[in-house]
């Protein structure tokens, strides 16, 4: 799983020369909401371009429409994955699917017709995950920008990809560039309900994504001594020296604690 997902405009050839260079987990190039409708074109022609040589996911336009079937007649082939943005059905991401077979596939969830679909979007073969575009869903629910105002829909994507068998979703962008404290406090509050990894619109939000969705040394510790008490024990249940009760899903949750701190050490060394 990724840590961060850094976005850059697909038209904008300084930055695409720049992005894969930023440290982030994963690169998103943006064919949508950050290309003025004239640069549509040049967008995809330097995005298929670049992804000849550096893997990618890419946001596509919205499913169903032209400007989205062109994007996909561009790099459906050679994309890494495909974001679908405003994703409302289960239609949509087939329509997708379809004309990019075999990559996996992000549905943003951006309206309350996609969070109501939640499931039912998770459930389409080939999504890998659920992400939630906070900006958007805002906008359509009328709400405040505040972490408590979109409670509701961060813990029903949880539920939703569980339920569905998916990775945990992907935390939104957030937009104060200047605010690090803003940054770190809502990436620990979607950490807290179950998600993984967040979107980033500049590298300077790498490190604190990194260091928000990385096991730190205190939980690692525990997770070593919990798998390594279980196993001594056969199986059984024990109660550690500090008291805690061990049983077989807290041992689960300890090995997936090591599993996730592994594959994030890789990252850092890769």
């Amino acid at each position: 799983m990724d840590r961060s997902y850094l976005f850059a405009p697909g038209h904008n050839e300084k930055l695409l020369g720049k992005v894969f260079d930023a440290g982030a987990d994963a690169v998103m190039l943006d064919l949508e909401d950050a290309v003025p409708p004239e640069h549509k074109e040049t967008a995809r022609r330097l995005v298929a371009e670049i992804l000849v040589d550096h893997p990618a996911w890419v946001r596509v336009n919205a499913a169903g429409t032209d400007w989205c079937a062109a994007d996909l007649r561009s790099v459906g082939q050679v994309a890494y994955g495909i974001r679908i943005p405003k994703a409302e059905s289960a239609a949509d991401v087939r329509w997708v699917a379809e004309r990019a077979p075999g990559k996996p596939i992000i549905c943003a969830i951006e309206s309350a017709r996609g969070v109501l679909a939640a499931y039912e979007i998770a459930s389409v073969a080939g999504v890998r995950h659920l992400a939630l575009g906070g900006v958007d869903l805002q906008k359509d629910l009328h709400a405040g920008n505040g972490n408590l105002q979109t409670l509701y829909v961060r813990s029903h994507l949880v539920v939703a990809s569980r339920a569905a068998g998916l990775e945990p979703p992907i935390d939104s962008v957030y937009p104060r560039l200047d605010d690090d404290a803003g940054l770190r406090e809502q990436a620990e509050f979607a950490r807290s309900l179950g998600f993984f990894g967040k979107s980033a619109i500049h590298p300077r939000q790498l490190p604190i994504l990194h260091e928000v969705f990385s096991p730190g040394a205190e939980v690692v510790a525990w997770a070593r001594e919990v798998v390594d008490a279980f196993t001594a024990a056969g199986g059984a249940a024990l109660r550690l020296p500090s008291g805690e009760f061990v049983d077989l899903p807290v041992a689960d949750r300890a090995r997936r604690v090591l599993e996730l701190a592994a594959a994030v050490s890789g990252k850092q060394h890769g």
